[in-house]
């Protein structure tokens, strides 16, 4: 569950710590006091998408803060180890910074982790039913999700089968189509790659070439200045005043010196590897200068080498490497258009091979969503009943184009849900026919039916009970009370009927301070509780009669949750 709730400079909110009980915690207020801020928060938390227009004006940066306490045996555990996140006392901390600047941190059991590490979290600790999900009911393409949700263990592993092979045969049938293009374009692109091929294979590069002929070029250029430095080096090493010579006379005399007194020794060796070294050094520069000669057609060559690499370079790649790369490259493609015939003919097959597997395996997929659909079918029946819609029919629709069914990137179904919520009418789409009310109750039983597989810590309604009142507001506080008596649900609602069944009640205002306005939550004592639902019953004009109908809406729900406790 969570436990405890920590908001700083968060959009209204100044700083709010917010500490929540196990069972049903509803939040009240007015229009406008900051309700929705709170589960906006929450939302973040859990890694909902995040801006900077969250943090509150004039601070640098929001800071939110999760307590959860788990039960041993919770999904969490797992995700923690994989992440290798320590987790003590059953207890899991979310924590999310968001600055000004955009950008966003994010910690579990202060961990530095990624967004999408933090929303891994979150999908298992809150079920956050946001109002916008009531829309997504009337989208057809949420529906198929629905289905594989309720019916993931069956689902699942052949969806995921599909989904592999299916992107094999995507991948195979782009190259099948770019294989088909036009015979004039297939044409051009053909003598466009074969001059390339040819530019590039007749140049013979060679990789390490150019920097080669750089240094040539460089020693040729400056060919009078390098015989000059060499010779004046050698002539240097064989001076007769200040030679070689000279430190061959010193190596003898310290050869005599060191045969008197082994002192000088060290120095005697010292002066004789210098001597040997440098009479080395004389060789080599004799056998350089003898062999330097300056070849102008060699010039010559050379620039009209590197004069080649650079129109390449200008055409294929800022490097000779990448030439040769690009060269490769396109020899590939060269080959394979110009074996085209045997190459289509190729995937051709291996497309239709693919797309007889997919729909073998797609017509599996397909039967274990049949069999679903059926299931949930009549438990959303039973749920319906509970909620006043007795009269209502349900059915999962498997629609396709044509007598042949479409290869899809989740299956060959198109889903689609209908309902008839009057005797006599014909089914319609769910879209097209429910309303405000009705969809509230729909989605409340899918919620009930999912809680039972989902095992989160915390489930969360946005103003579910939207669009309903009377008998079907009551019958929806006692189905959000059921979902509460093992686990913790939070819940933002206008109605006294569900508001009457709390285990917590959080009032949300708004106030002035300092020229500022902010949001406070209060928690509502049971005399309070009478106040805020008579408010919620008759608005700001209380009367006594509206104060006993509140107490008499409060004593019905104590004996409505003990016998749902109870299972009555």
């Amino acid at each position: 569950m969570l436990a405890e709730l920590s908001i700083k400079q968060f959009a209204i909110i100044d700083q709010l710590q917010i500490h929540f009980k196990k069972g049903m915690t509803v939040l009240t207020g007015e229009t406008g006091a900051g309700k929705s801020i709170v589960l906006d928060a929450i939302g973040l938390l859990i890694g909902g998408r995040g801006s900077a227009e969250f943090v509150r004006y004039g601070e640098d940066k929001a800071e939110l803060e999760g307590l959860f306490m788990i039960e041993d045996g919770h999904m969490v555990y797992t995700l923690a180890e994989e992440y290798g996140i320590d987790v003590e006392d059953g207890s899991i901390i979310l924590r999310r910074d968001l600055f000004a600047s955009g950008k966003s941190v994010c910690r579990v059991n202060n961990k530095l982790v990624t967004l999408t590490i933090l929303r891994e979290f979150g999908r298992v600790l809150v079920d956050l039913h946001g109002q916008h999900e009531h829309q997504h009911l009337m989208e057809n393409m949420y529906h198929q999700s629905i289905l594989d949700d309720f019916g993931h263990e069956t689902i699942s592993p052949r969806l995921h089968e599909y989904q592999k092979k299916f992107g094999l045969y995507e991948e195979k049938r782009i190259a099948l189509q770019s294989l088909a293009q036009s015979e004039q374009e297939l044409a051009q692109r053909i003598d466009l790659l074969s001059f390339q091929t040819e530019e590039i294979t007749s140049a013979n590069l060679r990789q390490g070439e150019e920097d080669e002929l750089l240094g040539e070029r460089n020693r040729l250029a400056n060919f009078e200045k390098l015989h000059d430095s060499l010779k004046a080096a050698y002539d240097a090493l064989h001076d007769e005043m200040r030679g070689i010579d000279s430190v061959g006379d010193a190596m003898r005399e310290l050869q005599q010196a060191s045969s008197i007194d082994d002192q000088f020794a060290n120095q005697s060796d010292a002066i004789a590897s210098a001597f040997y070294g440098l009479e080395e050094v004389g060789y080599a520069i004799r056998d350089q200068l003898e062999t330097l000669e300056f070849d102008s057609n060699r010039l010559d060559e050379i620039e009209q080498r590197l004069s080649v690499f650079q129109q390449l370079k200008r055409k294929y790649g800022s490097t000779i490497e990448e030439v040769i790369a690009y060269g490769e490259k396109i020899g590939i493609e060269l080959d394979t258009m110009t074996n085209r015939d045997e190459r289509i003919e190729k995937l051709k097959a291996e497309v239709e091979l693919l797309e007889s597997e997919l729909f073998e395996i797609g017509n599996k997929l397909s039967k274990a969503r049949r069999k679903a659909a059926q299931l949930l079918g009549e438990a959303i029946h039973l749920e319906l009943r509970e909620l006043y819609m007795e009269k209502a029919r349900f059915e999962i629709r498997f629609m396709q184009d044509g007598k042949t069914p479409a290869l899809r990137k989740n299956g060959i179904d198109q889903i689609e849900f209908y309902i008839m919520t009057n005797a006599g009418e014909p089914f319609k789409s769910l879209g097209k026919v429910a309303s405000g009310g009705e969809l509230s109750r729909i989605m409340l039983g899918l919620k009930s039916i999912f809680s039972r597989s989902l095992g989160v810590a915390s489930i969360i309604f946005d103003e579910v009970d939207t669009g309903v009142s009377g008998r079907v507001a009551q019958a929806m506080a006692e189905k959000i009370y059921r979902l509460s008596i093992e686990g913790q649900v939070l819940c933002i609602t206008h109605l006294p009927q569900v508001a009457s069944m709390a285990d917590q009640h959080l009032y949300i205002r708004k106030v002035e301070e300092t020229d500022r306005t902010t949001t406070q939550v209060n928690v509502l004592t049971e005399a309070d509780r009478g106040n805020e639902l008579g408010r919620m019953i008759s608005g700001t004009h209380m009367t006594d009669l509206t104060l006993r109908h509140a107490e008499e809406l409060m004593d019905q729900a104590m004996s409505m949750k003990e016998s749902l406790k109870n299972g009555v």
